[in-house]
């Protein structure tokens, strides 16, 4: 949940066109014009030229979109390569998580995971109010993998079975979106789109379509897309990316949707 308002202090509070232009949402004065044109809101009000905030703390939207503030908070976007543990602390000395973000010098936490064999991308954040909006089930924030299968060709009703709903040990599974995107000889690449959140619950679908999974890789979470990320290597999510989660997280809740953030 988002902090109550309260006025900022005056020994952190900053001019409001100051704090935008900080953020690089545009010069002084185009975020001054911003505010003129009442596209500018501060902890739900309507801001007016003149008003300090504290960027610490103040929840600020322009055109109803999120701008981060808080310069402590950090977005990143990583490519987990396939053999690291989603962990930052792994009791069975295998390669993790914190090999990979040491160089931050600060507790970090990872958006929910992916298991070992299976690799792409990770957001890591500092931000508990965002990490708690995606990962919870009632907002079922779609993800996308790109998935190699054994025993092809694939037939049409595949795609038909997976969209409709498979029955899986712990009840029935779908995908939002299925596509073959390549083929050669028994192998194939497809893509999936799933909210779901249930534990392995990509490679236990195609498993039980016929078609076991051999590589999985997670090509985007929500708005935020993997692109060309080599394996190990990380961004800094724009402002335009984070303004875009934090707006997919305020949805309208989906209906069904699993407790666990899964392991693909």
């Amino acid at each position: 949940m988002w902090k109550k308002y309260s006025m900022p202090q005056a020994d952190t509070a900053e001019r409001l066109q100051k704090v935008l232009a900080a953020a690089g949402v545009g010069s002084r004065r185009a975020c001054e014009d911003l505010i003129f044109r009442r596209r500018v809101t501060v902890n739900g009000r309507v801001a007016k030229l003149g008003d300090k905030v504290d960027p610490n703390t103040a929840e600020i939207l322009v055109d109803g979109q999120r701008v981060i503030t808080d310069t402590k908070l950090v977005y990143i976007a990583l490519n987990k390569p396939r053999g690291v543990v989603t962990s930052l602390d792994d009791e069975k000395g295998r390669s993790e998580l914190a090999d990979f973000l040491g160089q931050f010098g600060q507790r970090l936490y990872h958006v929910g995971r992916l298991d070992a064999d299976s690799e792409g991308l990770l957001l890591i954040t500092n931000d508990g109010d965002l990490t708690n909006k995606l990962t919870h089930p009632r907002y079922g924030i779609t993800k996308t993998y790109l998935a190699e299968v054994i025993n092809g060709p694939l037939a049409r009703t595949v795609g038909r079975n997976l969209l409709s709903g498979v029955e899986l040990e712990d009840g029935p599974a779908k995908v939002d979106a299925f596509k073959l995107v390549g083929a050669l000889g028994k192998t194939a690449q497809v893509e999936l789109v799933l909210h779901e959140g249930r534990t392995h619950i990509v490679r236990r679908l195609m498993e039980a379509v016929g078609h076991p999974v051999t590589r999985l890789i997670r090509t985007s979470v929500g708005p935020v897309k993997l692109g060309d990320l080599r394996p190990g290597g990380f961004r800094h999510l724009s402002n335009a990316e984070i303004a875009a989660l934090f707006k997919a997280a305020g949805d309208e809740p989906r209906e069904s949707a699993d407790p666990d953030d899964e392991l693909a």
